[in-house]
């Protein structure tokens, strides 16, 4: 369900219905139209028709892919990037740094005098719980990443393109490979690539699965054979980056929509959205919604629109929601009431005090425990840490402790802040963002909910007979065991992540 403006209010700036009418007042974003989306074999309704693999060449050209690439890499490298300014991407990983500023520092003046190879690494190793964009692409639109390496490489003055696909991902490397051979084979790639005089090559490298490769220079060490240990900054990627040459670490997403910006216009792009947050989104809505998917729609888009009208609404209303994590597992969550009017951009999310991230919606509806749920995110950034720099090896697993004892309201009301305080030390004090990632969930989950995580408190004490007093320092009661967020054997509350 969308609230569509007038026509007659669109008429009067000029522009389409619906999908690009930017500076109409008050403007409803979404109903994005099937000719504004950039990735058509989304539900490989084209594969259907052309009884073909997603990696097929011929299918993948006839929705688009391919079409006037030499035109796009003879116009050059400053064009490229000038086009990708006006566009206003924002990186698709989820920190929404401006795509088009950041392939411009691998240009800077003189850079014609560090002779050598130079790289664009694309990272697709999507390990963030609820999150699932990328995998789609390189499973249903392999081509569009394949030449979007290509065009990122031209504007950067890249030798060569490295793929870090998520180890677990085996299906989506072999069908990503058989697109790169297709595109060698055709002349795409490689010597005179597209006949265009550039020299660029592809390579796909398989990770090994640990969650702290996704972090860029992390990535950049598991890519030369060592330890996915984040490196300190600086040097950033862009002066010393993988084999000590000039890198971008950028995302499949940001990498695959650029060939559709560059052939369609920047302008048409920023079209989309809101001012600072234009362009189209993949969203990945899952939990306790009736339909979860993937889906392309505009950016600036209202939650309950997203849901409603692609997720098939929450299973039992929209009067049965709990709560959403919007972003991905490491953005705060939100309560129903917060979701009511919530824009799906960057700067809507966090002015409420959460975060847009990579868009991996996540539903919580009021049959399930959202404590138990930000539990298990804690456990799974306690196992995820590479454990490298103090705050987050001990924060990480001295907050995952308190959090088993918290979700079965083992605790004193004062550990709720305990811990509160715990994260405050963390953040902003780790090599990557890690610290954050892990810490930003329970200090969502405080700020709007802490009075569950009191009466589970009052509760538990109530149920076992315990005064104020029984826990002075924290810890465990005598007798009482938790493993894997049971107590005592008993049953582990359902939650939406792990169901």
């Amino acid at each position: 369900m969308f609230r569509p403006i007038s026509r007659s209010s669109c008429a009067s700036v000029g522009r389409r219905f619906l999908a690009t009418a930017q500076e109409t007042p008050n403007r409803v974003h979404g109903g994005l139209q099937d000719k504004d989306r950039i990735f058509q074999n989304l539900y490989l309704k084209n594969s259907d028709r052309y009884h073909t693999s997603p990696s097929d060449l011929k299918a993948a050209m006839k929705i688009g892919d391919w079409y006037k690439t030499k035109e796009i890499i003879l116009k050059g490298d400053k064009w490229i990037i000038d086009e990708m300014k006006k566009s206003g991407l924002r990186g698709r990983g989820g920190a929404g740094f401006p795509s088009g500023l950041k392939w411009s520092f691998m240009n800077p003046p003189g850079w014609e005098k560090n002779v050598g190879p130079r790289y664009v690494v694309v990272n697709a190793d999507e390990g963030e719980p609820g999150t699932c964009k990328d995998r789609e692409i390189i499973r249903k639109e392999p081509h569009k990443l394949v030449e979007g390496c290509l065009l990122a490489g031209r504007a950067m003055n890249a030798t060569a393109a490295y793929i870090y696909v998520r180890g677990e991902f085996y299906n989506e490397a072999v069908i990503l490979q058989e697109a790169i051979n297709q595109a060698y084979a055709a002349g795409f790639l490689g010597k005179n690539a597209c006949g265009s005089g550039y020299d660029f090559d592809v390579y796909i490298h398989r990770g090994m699965g640990a969650y702290v490769c996704g972090e860029e220079t992390a990535l950049i060490e598991s890519l030369e054979g060592k330890q996915g240990k984040p490196r300190l900054k600086p040097p950033f990627p862009a002066g010393v980056g993988l084999f000590g040459r000039p890198s971008t670490v950028t995302n499949v997403e940001t990498v695959a929509v650029s060939p559709t910006i560059l052939r369609r216009g920047g302008s048409w792009f920023a079209s989309f959205g809101r001012e600072r947050n234009q362009g189209t989104k993949l969203y990945c809505i899952s939990g306790n919604v009736n339909e979860p998917c993937t889906v392309e729609e505009e950016m600036s888009i209202p939650l309950r629109d997203l849901i409603d009208k692609h997720a098939g609404g929450v299973i039992g209303g929209w009067d049965n929601l709990q709560a959403i994590i919007p972003g991905g597992s490491s953005t705060p969550i939100l309560t129903a009431a917060d979701c009511d009017d919530m824009i799906m951009d960057y700067d809507s999310l966090r002015a409420a005090g959460s975060g847009f991230g990579t868009a991996a919606v996540n539903v919580f509806d009021k049959q399930h425990d959202v404590v138990v749920g930000i539990q298990r995110l804690l456990a799974f950034y306690k196992h995820e840490s590479c454990g490298q720099c103090t705050p987050c090896r001990e924060g990480s697993t001295y907050l995952a402790k308190m959090m088993d004892r918290l979700a079965v309201g083992q605790a004193n009301e004062k550990e709720i802040d305990q811990a509160l305080e715990l994260t405050d030390k963390v953040c902003g004090h780790s090599i990557c963002a890690m610290g954050e990632a892990f810490s930003w969930p329970y200090q969502g989950l405080v700020r709007k909910f802490k009075p569950l995580l009191l009466e589970r408190i009052k509760d538990y004490k109530k149920e076992h007979g315990f005064t104020d007093g029984g826990l002075e320092n924290g810890g465990w009661y005598e007798e009482i065991k938790v493993e894997n967020g049971a107590v005592n054997g008993s049953p582990v509350p359902k939650d939406p992540f792990f169901h």
